[in-house]
């Protein structure tokens, strides 16, 4: 094992090198500290000075001394947590001298590379979208509701933002904007039920302030969804304290918050108070370009006090939902009259307080528990509901709960990844994040999807995309039941979508692009740029796709689970009425005796018009026809396949008819495309006659070109009239289907490709994107690695898995995590690195690990079947609870219950 050793001074770091064991350094240099460099600059010349050396680990010897960490040092009077820093630059577990006196060297690298993969950090106090992102990504939730990673003691200001969402409760809100009324959806930023803070000798409540904090550490425990905030303080009095806050969102009684409060004072005796409240005046604020919009969605309508318990009552102002927030201080000492409110406000809060006789260097622990109630999902009265479930609510219950959920949770879809820490710890993070999202709906008594950011950020406001078609896999192969449930919120929903359809003129259902409350389209006409503060118009609705991605999860979902029920009762419905209005769109050309559709948009966000139209929209754009082409060929297999008296009563319901068929066959075979003489498919018909970028010009012009739409505006220019891409499009249907499905579509359609066109056209589309989504990088991670180039698939995969972590929009993180990317970089690193494709009609297994992933093991539930893989650079062992067969590279493998199989490829 090759250590390197750090030394911590202040002007430098001194850092030596040798194999464990060895009593003299092979190698040490001294790494002078830049002042005009940032800390983590500076840590960056580690890495160029280690170039060459193989590193396994690292020691810190002169570690400050922390209940949360043992890496943690001070540079030119700055801490911080370098065994954080260095882990995430170098991928190696950090330890101190210390940890390895107590516990010898294996062990303590050994505890230390299983808490790394398990727990989200982060040492320090951060501002404005910094700590917003990271507020996100430290969320607690479990599908019915979330709550942002904020400190109890903040309330919403430009550096916290401690808001709460439920699944699926959206308002809307009209605003005049310069004589425009302007209606916006939104799902509903809820009281803040966290709010808890303390007092020394009933002076003023403590409030959030860097002058005031010396050290804040945040960790979450991924075995147990438990938030864990530790914060020392020291007040302007000299009072100093150790706060330790825990906050738990209840799993399996999801109704149920539970935050444990530790309080110790460090150098005094005295009286202590601690102070609880639900903050009902909250708006929606946590979108910095929405705050022209009317945000108050709340109206407060009842507010009620008993000596440990307080409740809050409200009503949604205009979708009028009526909700109840309940909670319960229990803790040492003796309950207390909160002091008189003098805020103008003061009606729609609701405090209650304890205070206790305090000795330095004892612990003081309080209790806050929390019920939510809202009519949706609770035909009880309301208030009879919070009082009879507030009293069974207790931090040890949840705690309790919470692991028991969570060992079920990682024993069936945990994804182990040998020799990578950072894609080990952030592979559960993602997992972790798509399931507080969504769990409560597997109950069936939520009405709601997974929408873009989850619960915990009010981007997009809450609405549900297609980006259900990025994480429904992920869910289909570990709990069918939950993937049912989002996909009935469609189904619910096909009523409003037969009307969008027919209000604009077409047949069947056409499925909004943003879709909320209840199904109709929540797209705006008009975007506010914000680089040039003017209105543009807005044509994302056109993104008729959305239709063909609830068709693609509704015969994904019945491949991957099995669950021909579900499509002879509802999916078979849902794509009759999506070919319906596919085959309204479609017209037929006399003279090119080629189908088009037109006046849509692909995935592409930055082409909505021809240059100089006067219609909108584009048409036959690829991926839109590709997959019209793929539906049409699956919905006539399922028509001869399925028991014909389910066919028979669904066409009955949805008039599908022998003529529309026979429809269905002509336009499958006649859809046309735009592919040049070089073999390159063309985003839509006419993508050839644009004119290319200059993008290196626009690079050095404003650095940052991912939103080369808004730049062009800001100059007077449109996207529309160049070759320029925010996201994958033309080659989207390759990412969604495999390289031989689409090479037969396009021979299905007349287009006889060669066998590498996909490197060609990846190639092409690859220096006209710009990546303005998230989504495009692990899109074309995806591709990459189907064109081969694993190198570059990388890159873009790792991009993809730290966007979050890193926030690498610059600031989008803030506004909710992107539960897209992480369903399809969760979806990837099983589907093609370990090369387990669940979305292929038989399952095949053709591994292309990563170089430096030694090994994964993970477990998957295909049509009923339960396989566990361990895949490394040479073996796939494979076995399952049921008797199956798979191929595996080559080789045809029979398997017999609960007996491995070990192939070699």
């Amino acid at each position: 094992m090759k250590i390197i050793t750090l030394h911590v001074l202040d002007d430098s770091l001194q850092v030596s090198y040798a194999p464990a064991g060895q009593p003299a350094a092979q190698r040490q240099f001294t790494i002078a500290y830049n002042s005009n460099q940032g800390i983590g600059e500076n840590l960056e010349n580690l890495r160029v000075k280690l170039v060459g050396l193989d590193v396994d680990a690292a020691i810190v010897d002169n570690a400050l001394s922390y209940p949360f960490s043992d890496t943690v040092v001070g540079i030119n009077h700055q801490r911080i947590d370098i065994g954080l820093a260095i882990t995430n630059m170098l991928n190696i577990p950090v330890v101190s001298s210390q940890a390895i006196a107590e516990q010898g060297l294996d062990a303590a690298l050994k505890a230390k590379r299983d808490y790394l993969t398990w727990h989200l950090d982060y040492y320090g106090q951060y501002q404005g979208k910094r700590n917003y992102g990271q507020e996100a990504m430290l969320t607690v939730g479990n599908g019915f509701f979330g709550l942002r990673g904020a400190y109890t003691e903040a309330h919403a200001d430009q550096d916290n933002y401690p808001g709460m969402y439920t699944a699926g409760l959206y308002d809307q809100l009209t605003t005049n904007i310069n004589g425009r009324q302007v209606t916006n959806e939104d799902l509903v930023n809820l009281p803040n039920a966290q709010a808890l803070t303390f007092g020394v000798d009933h002076q003023n409540p403590f409030q959030i302030k860097a002058s005031d904090i010396q050290d804040i550490y945040r960790s979450l425990n991924l075995h147990t969804g438990a938030l864990t905030t530790t914060m020392l303080v020291q007040l302007s009095t000299g009072h100093s304290l150790q706060i330790k806050t825990t906050k738990l969102a209840n799993m399996h009684d999801w109704h149920r918050l539970s935050i444990q409060y530790s309080i110790k004072p460090l150098n005094f005796a005295g009286s202590l108070q601690v102070y609880s409240e639900i903050d009902g005046s909250v708006i929606n604020a946590n979108v910095a370009r929405y705050a022209a919009f009317d945000q108050r969605h709340l109206k407060i309508t009842g507010t009620g006090q008993q000596p440990d318990t307080i409740y809050l009552e409200g009503q949604t102002r205009t979708s009028q939902v009526d909700l109840i927030l309940g909670s319960h201080l229990t803790g040492p000492g003796k309950a207390l009259a909160a002091p008189v409110d003098v805020r103008p406000n003061a009606e729609q809060h609701i405090q209650q307080m304890r205070s206790v006789a305090v000795e330095p260097n004892h612990t003081y622990t309080f209790e806050k528990n929390v019920v939510l109630f809202t009519q949706r999902e609770t035909s009880d009265d309301l208030m009879t509901a919070a009082s009879a479930e507030l009293p069974r609510t207790n931090f040890a219950d949840s705690l309790s709960s919470n692991t028991t959920y969570w060992q079920k949770r990682w024993q069936d879809a945990d994804i182990q990844i040998t020799g990578d820490i950072t894609a080990q710890k952030l592979t559960r993070v993602n997992l972790y994040h798509l399931f507080i999202s969504t769990q409560a709906i597997a109950s069936g008594k939520i009405d709601a999807s997974v929408n873009a950011r989850g619960l915990d950020g009010e981007a997009y406001r809450g609405h549900v995309f297609w980006d259900e078609m990025f994480d429904l896999p992920v869910f289909a192969a570990h709990d069918p039941q939950l993937a049912k449930q989002l996909l009935m919120y469609r189904y619910r929903r096909l009523p409003a979508a037969k009307k969008n359809a027919q209000d604009a003129g077409f047949a069947g259902a056409m499925y909004p692009w943003q879709s909320g409350a209840t199904g109709d389209e929540q797209s705006q006409v008009v975007h506010l740029n914000p680089m040039t503060n003017t209105w543009d118009p807005d044509y994302s609705s056109l993104q008729r796709h959305i239709s063909l991605a609830v068709a693609y999860n509704v015969i994904m979902y019945t491949r991957i689970t099995g669950d021909q029920g579900f499509m002879s009762h509802y999916g078979l419905e849902m794509l009759e009425e999506i070919a319906q209005f596919w085959l309204s769109k479609s017209k037929f050309d006399q003279q090119t005796q080629r189908y088009t559709i037109d006046q849509v948009m692909g995935p592409d966000e930055f082409h909505e018009n021809y240059p100089n139209a006067n219609a909108t929209g584009l048409a036959n754009n690829a991926y839109t026809n590709l997959m019209v082409t793929w539906l049409f060929n699956q919905l006539a297999a399922l028509r001869q396949s399925l028991p014909q008296a389910d066919v028979q009563a669904v066409d009955q319901k949805t008039g599908f008819t022998s003529e529309l068929t026979k429809k269905m066959t002509a336009v499958s075979h006649h859809l046309k495309l735009d592919i040049n003489a070089d073999g390159i498919i063309g985003q839509f018909e006419g993508y050839f006659k644009l004119p290319q970028l200059d993008f290196r010009k626009y690079q050095k012009k404003y650095g940052d070109i991912s939103r080369m739409d808004r730049i062009l505006k800001a100059e007077g220019k449109t996207p529309d009239a160049y070759q320029v891409a925010k996201q994958a499009d033309a080659l989207m249907a390759f990412y969604s289907l495999d390289t031989e499905s689409v090479m037969g579509l396009l021979k299905q359609l007349g287009y006889d490709l060669p066998r590498q066109a996909l490197l060609k056209n990846l190639q092409f589309y690859l220096d006209r994107t710009t990546h303005g989504s998230t989504l495009s990088r692990i899109v074309y991670a995806v591709l990459t690695a189907m064109a081969g180039n694993m190198d570059q698939s990388w890159q873009l995969f790792s991009q993809a898995l730290l966007s979050d972590y890193y926030d690498i929009q610059g600031g989008t993180t803030a506004e909710g995590v992107h539960l897209g990317v992480m369903g399809a970089v969760t979806l990837m690193s099983t589907r093609h690195y370990a090369g387990v494709d669940v979305l292929a009609p038989k399952l095949t297994v053709t591994p292309h690990l990563p170089q430096h992933w030694q090994a994964m093991h993970f477990n998957q539930l295909i049509r009923g079947i339960r396989y566990h893989f361990d895949i490394d650079h040479h073996q796939v062992q494979v076995a399952a609870d049921h008797a199956a067969t798979l191929t595996i590279g080559q080789h045809q493998v029979s398997l017999k219950p609960h007996q491995p199989v070990t192939i070699t490829y």
